[in-house]
């Protein structure tokens, strides 16, 4: 009798369907925010340098996400060829963070050391020069345009202010020097030469 009300009253199941829903998303998300292994950061990690934030923001500009991910499940196939899983505690400074499952190209959250900047350069200003199976897209305008030093330095102390990133006020004062005379492609490789490296791995 009571369902036969429910399923009759569309407005009521629209209520109750958005009730058992918040009720399931919250036993969901509300403990994550106590568990101390997802908040609290790796030793080793390090908010991003002035020079990796504006490789990060690139790289999402770009859409990079789209083919890679940055995110090594516990699998046995997937560790052997990437290096250790990914960790929660890696991506504190992530915001937004990059996971996923769509691999048109390689996951790249170890990727950081395992090629050197001149592979990375000319990987990214023409891919099939060191992959020539690549489908990946070129990016040679990255060379060609500089890093904008105050909108840098904005985007730390937003991090700092709202998200309690732990930047000094010498690293926000420096950042337009940091990154002044450098390339948007400069920036990417490093931020590429960072993803990962807070776990050691011998892969």
């Amino acid at each position: 009798m009571g369902h036969e009300k429910i399923e009759t009253n569309i407005g009521l199941m629209m209520v109750l369907i958005v009730f058992v829903i918040s009720i399931g998303g919250l036993v969901q998300i509300v403990p994550l925010f106590f568990m101390e292994s997802l908040i609290k950061p790796v030793d080793n990690l390090k908010p991003y340098s002035a020079l990796e934030l504006a490789g990060r923001d690139i790289y999402i500009r770009e859409s990079c996400m789209v083919c890679h991910s940055q995110m090594i499940r516990p699998f046995r196939a997937e560790t052997e060829r990437y290096g250790h899983y990914s960790v929660a505690g890696e991506f504190v400074y992530d915001r937004p963070f990059q996971w996923g499952s769509k691999r048109t190209g390689p996951d790249l959250h170890r990727v950081g050391g395992r090629y050197s900047d001149e592979w990375h350069y000319a990987h990214l200003m023409n891919p099939r020069d060191v992959v020539p199976e690549s489908v990946m897209p070129g990016y040679p305008w990255l060379a060609d345009s500089l890093i904008d030093g105050e909108e840098v330095q904005y985007r730390m102390q937003a991090l700092k202010d709202w998200f309690g990133h732990p930047y000094t006020d010498e690293q926000i004062k420096n950042a337009p020097a940091a990154v002044e005379g450098k390339t948007e492609l400069e920036a990417l490789v490093a931020h590429l030469q960072n993803l990962g490296t807070s776990i050691k791995t011998t892969r």
